[in-house]
């Protein structure tokens, strides 16, 4: 299975509009981060999101931009949210390529628990419209969880 997250874009502060929106920068580089990888032949079954403002508007660039018309809130993804039930849900039976727009710190413990069995370990660096790439590459046992490795990671620095 494929596995995508990205954190969501550059965003307005909280004092200036509650619901802090992209900024039009944040929204310029997820469209960048997002355009590349469809270039690359990135595609996705479904794009979650955490149904904060900023994660959806998110979401709805990067699944524009990869032709993927399935575009859903879900539960679990939130920042603070504990990851373990979400990772515990991915790469079931059927599953195919997933992108997870979300939030610090739950990205950075969700890709932790994924590839170290650790959600403390800190894997990967996020960074706001930057989306990395997981593949689960097999099973640890028969009882044992999936087994993540970081494919590559895609920042607006590296698409200019």
């Amino acid at each position: 299975m494929d596995l995508y997250l990205m954190q969501h874009g550059l965003a307005v502060p909280a004092e200036v509009d509650p619901d802090r929106p992209l900024t039009d920068s944040g929204a310029a580089e997820v469209a960048a981060v997002s355009r590349h990888a469809a270039s690359h032949s990135v595609r996705v079954d479904r794009v979650v999101h955490s149904g904060k403002r900023r994660a959806a508007q998110t979401a709805g660039i990067l699944a524009e931009a990869l032709g993927c018309a399935r575009v859903d809130a879900e539960e679990g993804l939130r920042p603070g949210d504990p990851v373990a039930p979400l990772a515990g849900r991915l790469a079931g039976p059927g599953s195919g390529p997933l992108a997870i727009v979300g939030h610090l710190p739950s990205l950075d413990r969700l890709a932790s628990l994924l590839v170290a069995g650790d959600e403390d370990a800190h894997v990967v660096d996020f960074r706001n419209a930057g989306l990395v790439h997981l593949v689960a590459v097999g099973r640890g046992g028969p009882t044992a969880a999936t087994i993540w490795t970081i494919r590559w990671i895609l920042t607006p620095e590296v698409v200019g």
